[in-house]
Formats: structure tokens, C-alpha cells, sequence
């Protein structure tokens, strides 16, 4: 379910960027509110969300070319990785997933850089447009464009794209609804204080996980804090756990290559 709502401006950082900035504040049906809480700012390095406000945190944005996307891709053990078992990655077995809750895309960006074909959803708005900046600059990026070519993005209710799917569906869906984190790195830190007043916790969850094992083909996997309860329902089958988190698995049928 939504927060409350809160206010929110688009800036743009520089002149050269007040064309494109005005576009997304119409796209978004954003102002430039004085009294803003939080403020979606175009510069060189793309679009970005930051917190105003004295004790804010630095802004947020999706970049797939750099940074942490760039070290996992290169070395954060391919498909020997907890994600990749989990939606049944492994020898000729590329499986088509479709992230229904995609976030800021980071388990998206690697199941694609591992040769999956990703769908992705994102119900907010504003994070929808973080996403859809940061593909756009990954796809001007050779190093990353072949991976983000296999990425698709959907913006809306997954819910009710899920339940209203055209076409064949995708053999594995993905879900990591939002949960009260008690994760103390900064970085998980930085972006919950940031999206938790846009998003709040998914208390639709159990439909989430309805309409996903409705719609699979294969099989539904749900990402959890590593103590957390199961989504209500029915219970997986197996989970694969790691040192923060674990991964609930509901098999429907195997995967072959």
C-alpha cells in the first residue's frame, strides 16, 4: 500500500538540463514545490532522487555501468550466486524471469548479466523513472548494453499486470517485497529512509505470491530478510538461505535446458 503522500519537486542541476527536467515533471505530473520533501533532480549523471533537508542522506540513482553493479557483475561469482540457484540457473538453462517487484533493479541487473531475459515492475512512479534513466544510460555503455538489451521494463501495479498477462508467461517469477529492514549497511539505510515514505511496506504481498503462482509457468521465487515469516499462503517447497537474507522457493515444474 502507498504512505501518505509526500511532496515533491523536480530540479534540474544545471540550465543544459532544464528542457529534459521539465519532461519528467510532466510525465509525472510533478511541480516545483517550495515546500518540498524530497526533490527528483536531472544533472550529467542522469536522473537521481534526494531527501531535502538538513540531515539528508546523498541522493539515490540507478546506475548500472559503475559502482556496486559494475564489482558484482565482474565479480560476484556468476552463476555460482545464491540468486542465480535459486531461480534454477545452471548449465544451458537460462530461465526467462519476470521481477515483479523490481526496485532499484539490482537482482534484475544480474540475472540479466547472467543471460536471463528479464521483465521488470515497478508500481512507483518515481522509481520507475530512476529505472528507466538508468537503462537508458547502460544501453550508450558497451561494457553493459548487452545486458540491459535483455531487460524490459513494465511500470504499474504487478498485481494486475500479472493477472492480466498477454502472451507466453515467464517461467520464473521473482519477489522481494519491501519488509521492515534491519539491515545496517548505509547503503540499504540511505535508500529505505528515502523510499519508505514513497512506497511503504507491501502489505499485498500474499497477492503478489497469489497471482505470481498463478501465473509461472515454472516456478515462484520470494526473496525474505533471513528471518523473516513466509509470505502467507502456501509454504515453499525449499528455501536457500544466506547470511541476511533467503530465498523461498515454489517449484511447478522443472527446468531444462
Amino acid at each position: 500500500m502507498s504512505a501518505s503522500p509526500v511532496r515533491i519537486r523536480v530540479e534540474a542541476l544545471s540550465p543544459v538540463h532544464e528542457l529534459a527536467a521539465g519532461q519528467w515533471a510532466e510525465r509525472l505530473g510533478l511541480g516545483d514545490a517550495d515546500e518540498a520533501e524530497f526533490a527528483l533532480q536531472l544533472g550529467d549523471d542522469g536522473l537521481q532522487l534526494a531527501e531535502l533537508g538538513p540531515d539528508a542522506p546523498g541522493p539515490v540513482r540507478v546506475d548500472f555501468v559503475a559502482g556496486a553493479a559494475a564489482h558484482r557483475r565482474l565479480f560476484g561469482g556468476g552463476s555460482g550466486q545464491m540468486i542465480a540457484k535459486a531461480v534454477g540457473v545452471q548449465p544451458g538453462v537460462r530461465p526467462q524471469v519476470l521481477d515483479a517487484t523490481a526496485g532499484l533493479g539490482r537482482d534484475a541487473f544480474v540475472l540479466a548479466s547472467l543471460g536471463c531475459a528479464v521483465s521488470l515492475i515497478e508500481r512507483q512512479p518515481l522509481i520507475a523513472a530512476l529505472l528507466e534513466d538508468g537503462l537508458a544510460r547502460a544501453a550508450r555503455a558497451p561494457e553493459v548494453a548487452p545486458i540491459v538489451a535483455q531487460m524490459r521494463l513494465l511500470t504499474g501495479n504487478a498485481v494486475q499486470i500479472m493477472g492480466d498477462w498477454q502472451g507466453e508467461p515467464p517461467q520464473v517469477i521473482y519477489l522481494d517485497p519491501m519488509f521492515p529492514h534491519r539491515d545496517k549497511s548505509a547503503l540499504v539505510k540511505k535508500e529505505m529512509r528515502l523510499f519508505r515514505p514513497l512506497v511503504g511496506d507491501d502489505l499485498d504481498a500474499p497477492a503478489l505470491l497469489e497471482a505470481a503462482l498463478a501465473l509461472a509457468s515454472h516456478r515462484v521465487v520470494v526473496k525474505r530478510p533471513r528471518k523473516a515469516p513466509c509470505i502467507d499462503g502456501p509454504k515453499p517447497s525449499y528455501q536457500l538461505e544466506g547470511k541476511s537474507s533467503r530465498y523461498d522457493i515454489y517449484p511447478k515444474k522443472a527446468l531444462k535446458g
